[in-house]
This record gives structure tokens, C-alpha cells and sequence, in this order.
């Protein structure tokens, strides 16, 4: 279907693109260096003959496919993000391709001895004989989620060169600062114009997920005294002490090393600290909303509890809802679902459909009036020197695209 060289070509020119975005900026996007892949990718778009394709103040990506049948189809739309995450670094990516792959270790760097070995990540044992893109062992790869603009690019770029398959009216979008949180604030749903869309941002071939973590982050902050140690006695508040008391009174066990599937967690994710002030940053998920609200009550009556102990305003608890399970917004109109998990049966995919233990832009688009499912990209390992994608998976990926076009104008 999709020349394999064409759909590497394509990936690779993204992801050599430093695309970081930084968590500490308020701007849209948060990173100036967004903007150099957003600026080609418009031009890509209009190259291959979408139509309307505009880009925003803050860099939101906009085209259309011009419906080709007759009668009334149902506008719908794919989305993907350009940014990386800030997690590991995505500045000058040496990307490597492992023709028919072994089965065995992939050395990505001799020189530091990084070995992307299947004893430790055994999905890679899914794709002995075929092709793999990988990092040289310095930098992320960014497959998460250049692999799905890729893939959604290479599918409407298919269907204008194959008029002969039917489809109603196609929106895509691309989104900055989805790795911070922040890819569909500024989304404009309105102007997508779309009734339900899919998002392109899943890892393995097979993936189809609605339901997602409900999410808050939460910035708790000790106060303490400093004096002179020699003379502390009765007059000194460490606050990294409290702190500790803080983080050994929730549940050790609830957090990401420990769960899995439903599970939900506290992920204490930064912390720094000296005795007159300590700050604790958490993150709070969970996919059942009850438990979600028990998790941020818990948090903030330990806050009370141990005011109570030390004194009057020595910590300050604040919760911040990030997002939340997209489950409640898709289920009343599950036929998307349908047609997505039908279009991967007919290409011969088995659908895997399971929760995220993340978010997507799509729960956030769910919650703004655009239902929004989530299915495979195809990459493994994100945020890390470990990613890698099978470029046989980024071509099913365009065939789901193409797939779910067609599906959707014949319903």
C-alpha cells in the first residue's frame, strides 16, 4: 500500500526536528523550536493537495479532505501532536533503521554500551523480520507522536492519489505542548468542525483505547524555621523532615511501580528541599472517578492532619484537575469505537483494547464536544533513549486511517 522508504523518509524528516516542549513557558506553543515543524508541515499539506489548511497564532494545525461521495457523511477528523516531551532529550536525533531485525540485542551505542535488549523489553520479540526505526542511545526517538503525523499524513496523501475509495469529509489537526498537559486548551473544536475524531497517538500495533486516567497534579509545600544548629533546640522546623512524613504517610504501594491495568497511583515526581522550605510535586490518576476524588481527599486531610501536628499553615496542600476519563463522553456514542475496532478486523489486526494509563489530547477533546478515541501509532518505549517503532505498524496504521475513511461513508 504505502512504498515503506516513503513512510521512513517522512518520519525521519520530523523527527530530526527538535520539537521539546518546556513545562516551565506560558506560552503557546511553550517552545519556539515548534514552530519549525509546524511551518513544514503546512507546507506538506498543502503539497499534497489538502485544502484549507491553516495554522494558528499558537501554532494549531488545521486541513481538510473534501469528501468524494454524494450523499451526507459524517465529518470526522484525526489528530496528533508535534511536540516531545521534556522527559528525555529530543535535540539532534540519530535515528537508526535495523533492517530485518534478528530477534536479538540492537546495539544503539557501542561507545556507552546501551543495548536495546528483548530480555528486558520483550514486545520487541513481536517483530523479529521486520523493519525498526531506533535512537542511537543519546536522545528520545519521537515517535510519540511524529510517528502518528506521519501516518495520518501518508494516509490522506493515499486517498487523494486513490479517488476510487470513498469517503466523507476529512478533518486532521496537529497540536502543540501535548507532552505538558496543554494540546487541546487552545483547540478550537469548532473550527475542526468534525463529529467525532481519533487520535493517533497509541503504542502498539492493535491498540484502541477509550477510557483514560482521570488527572490532577498536585504542589504541596512545607514551610520550616531556620537557626543556627549549634543553638536549634526547641526553635528549629526542618521542613525536608515533615516532608518526609508527608510522602512515607501515603500508601506505598499506590504508586506507578506497583500497579497496573485500573490501578490508580500518587507518583511523586520532583521534589526540592532545603530547612526552611520543601516543595513535593504529585501527580494523582486514577480511571474511577469515586476513587479519583478519594485520592485528592486523602492528600489534603494528611496536609490538615499534620498542620495539626507541627502548627498552623506549615503545609499548603494545592490540587489542580488535569483531566479527565474520556470513557464517560465516548460510551454514549460507542459506534466510533465500532468502526475503528472493524476497520483493524478487516485489515487481519487483532484490536487490543484496554485503558490508557496516561491521557491523550483526546480526553481533553471528549470533555470540549469532540469524541475522541485513541488508536496505535505503533511506537514502543516513549520518553527515552529506548523508543523505537516498527515501520510495519506505521503502515497498518495509515491502512486503519484509510480504513475507518471508507467504513464511515459506507455506514
Amino acid at each position: 500500500m504505502i512504498p515503506k522508504k516513503h513512510i521512513i523518509d517522512r518520519f525521519i524528516s520530523y523527527v530530526t526536528i527538535d520539537t521539546e516542549s518546556d513545562p516551565n513557558s506560558d506560552t503557546t506553543p511553550s517552545s519556539a523550536k515548534q514552530w519549525d515543524l509546524a511551518n513544514k508541515l503546512v507546507e506538506e499539506l498543502k503539497s499534497i493537495g489538502l485544502q484549507e489548511v491553516t495554522i494558528d497564532e499558537n501554532a494549531y494545525i488545521m486541513a481538510t479532505l473534501p469528501s468524494n461521495v454524494d450523499h451526507e457523511v459524517p465529518t470526522i477528523g484525526f489528530i496528533s501532536h508535534f511536540d516531545t516531551t521534556p522527559d528525555f532529550t529530543g535535540a539532534n536525533v540519530n535515528p537508526q533503521i535495523i533492517e530485518t531485525y534478528d530477534g536479538k540485542d540492537i546495539v544503539l551505542n557501542e561507545e556507552e554500551n546501551i543495548v536495546l535488549s528483548p530480555d528486558y523489553f520483550e514486545d520487541l520479540k513481536l517483530y523479529k523480520n521486520q523493519t525498526l526505526i531506533t535512537t542511537d542511545g543519546t536522545t528520545l526517538l519521537g515517535a510519540d507522536d511524529k510517528a502518528g503525523i506521519a501516518e495520518i499524513i501518508s494516509a490522506m496523501e493515499y486517498l487523494i492519489q486513490h479517488p476510487e475509495i470513498k469517503h466523507g469529509k476529512i478533518r486532521i489537526g496537529f497540536t502543540p505542548d501535548e507532552e505538558i498537559g496543554r494540546g487541546a486548551h487552545k483547540f478550537d473544536v469548532e473550527k475542526f468542525g468534525a463529529q467525532w475524531a481519533y487520535t493517533m497517538d497509541g503504542s502498539q500495533i492493535g491498540e484502541l483505547e477509550y477510557e483514560n486516567f482521570n488527572a490532577a497534579g498536585a504542589v504541596v509545600t512545607i514551610k520550616g524555621k531556620i537557626v543556627h544548629p549549634g543553638y536549634a533546640k526547641g526553635k528549629m522546623i526542618n521542613s525536608m523532615y515533615i516532608a518526609q512524613d508527608f510522602i512515607n504517610s501515603l500508601p506505598r504501594l499506590e504508586t506507578p511501580e506497583h500497579t497496573s491495568d485500573r490501578e490508580g497511583f500518587f507518583h511523586l515526581h520532583t521534589m526540592n528541599g532545603e530547612v526552611e522550605e520543601t516543595k513535593l510535586q504529585y501527580i494523582i490518576r486514577d480511571h474511577d472517578k469515586k476513587h479519583f476524588e478519594a485520592r485528592k481527599e486523602v492528600m489534603t486531610k494528611l496536609g490538615d492532619q499534620l498542620n495539626k501536628q507541627y502548627g498552623k499553615d506549615v503545609i499548603n496542600v494545592v490540587i489542580n484537575d488535569q483531566y479527565y476519563n474520556m470513557k464517560e463522553k465516548v460510551e454514549p456514542v460507542m459506534h466510533i469505537v465500532d468502526i475503528a475496532e472493524e476497520a483493524m478486523k478487516e485489515l487481519g489486526i487483532t484490536p487490543l483494547i484496554k485503558p490508557i494509563r496516561g491521557g491523550t489530547d483526546g480526553s481533553q477533546l471528549s470533555y470540549m464536544g469532540l469524541p475522541c478515541p485513541n488508536i496505535f501509532a505503533g511506537g514502543h518505549n516513549f520518553h527515552g533513549r529506548y523508543e523505537y517503532v516498527p515501520v510495519e505498524s506505521m503502515i497498518k496504521a495509515v491502512e486503519v486511517i484509510v480504513k475507518i475513511a471508507e467504513l464511515t461513508a459506507k455506514r
